[in-house]
């Protein structure tokens, strides 16, 4: 059985961190572990806050092209977790107005003036392709 997205965005709902790889300037695949600030309802875009100068920022200017992984730990019962590729393209906002929209409590952690504090940028991720597996299903989502 193939999921819809909301099914997916439903298994995908307590997954806070994920993995976003890019493409360096040597050519190489970079990762990194980005907050996916957790408890969103995935509509096939993502939502990380980071500082402008950054190297990930600095690669997703020059080639926009993003990949994202997400696990989901096994359940209690046994059940294996999910597991999550998104194919995408990432696009920098700086408007305070969305960053206000996607803030969460948890992010004064690293940005310590919230919306206010000198640097931030929000990256987001539109996904174009999700291919998934749980053990018991797999499937591709084209978005």
């Amino acid at each position: 059985m193939t999921l819809t997205l909301p099914e997916l965005a439903h298994k995908m709902k307590k997954i806070d961190f994920c993995m976003m790889l890019t493409k360096s300037e040597f050519g190489a695949i970079a990762s990194r572990p980005m907050s996916n600030n957790g408890e969103v309802d995935y509509d096939g875009d993502s939502f990380f806050f980071s500082y402008t100068d950054t190297r990930k920022v600095r690669e997703l200017t020059a080639d926009p092209t993003v990949s994202l992984t997400f696990t989901a730990p096994p359940s209690l019962l046994g059940k294996p977790g999910i597991f999550v590729a998104v194919q995408g393209r990432a696009s920098l906002i700086a408007d305070k107005a969305v960053f206000e929209a996607h803030w969460t409590k948890d992010l004064d952690r690293w940005f310590p003036d919230g919306i206010d504090t000198p640097g931030i940028i929000l990256i987001k991720v539109h996904a174009e392709r999700i291919e998934y597996w749980d053990g018991e299903d797999n499937g591709t989502i084209s978005v």
